[in-house]
């Protein structure tokens, strides 16, 4: 893992405040939503990813901990508490595809706190549970407000939703103007003697 106070730009002795106003920049100048279609946005989500876990530590270890004598290097810092082992391990599942493990997991642990909340978000959408992946992800945000991992999955559930909302909207409109132009040429049948057309 790369050095956070590097990754931030910021020095070992910043403030609580000071690390969020970089974090801030930082997410401004990377977040990939900016980026489009353009080929930069797979670095710029690499960039993000670096900024975000960054963040997560230095918030919940304190900004004048010593990066290098500490666990950071553990590969676990989003994650904390009587749970962290067991989120990580979700984590990986879910990734590999393997929800039914990762739901079991879930099922276990002793906490329903943000982090939980998210991976069970996570999950859901993974089995195509929109509704339930907004709720939970929601749960996320709500319980954490400033963790951008989970403002950025629900944002992106959002988009995925608006997207798939989108054809389905201009198909009814088509819908209905066929159906406009059907109604018409039957009252104008109608109108006209009806069945043969003896106008």
């Amino acid at each position: 893992m790369k050095n956070p106070y590097e990754v931030l730009g910021i020095n070992e002795n910043a403030s609580k405040d000071e690390i969020k106003k970089a974090y801030r920049q930082l997410a401004k100048k990377y977040h990939p939503d900016q980026y489009g279609n353009n080929p930069l946005k797979d670095l710029a989500e690499d960039k993000m990813r670096d900024i975000n876990e960054a963040y997560d530590y230095l918030m919940k270890s304190g900004s004048n901990s010593n990066y290098g004598n500490n666990s950071y290097n553990n590969n676990d810092s989003n994650y904390s508490g009587e749970d962290s082992g067991l989120y990580k391990s979700i984590e990986v599942d879910i990734n590999n595809g393997d929800l039914r493990s990762a739901e079991q997991k879930l099922a276990e642990c002793r906490s329903r706190d943000a982090e939980w909340n998210y991976l069970m978000g996570i999950l859901n959408l993974r089995k195509g549970w929109y509704n339930d992946a907004f709720n939970n992800l929601n749960t996320a945000c709500s319980l954490d407000p400033n963790n951008f991992k989970y403002r950025e999955a629900l944002n992106k559930l959002q988009n995925m939703n608006n997207t798939y909302r989108q054809p389905y909207y201009n198909t009814r409109r088509q819908d209905s103007d066929i159906c406009n132009i059907c109604a018409t040429l039957y009252c104008l049948d109608c109108l006209c003697g009806g069945g043969g057309g003896g106008c």
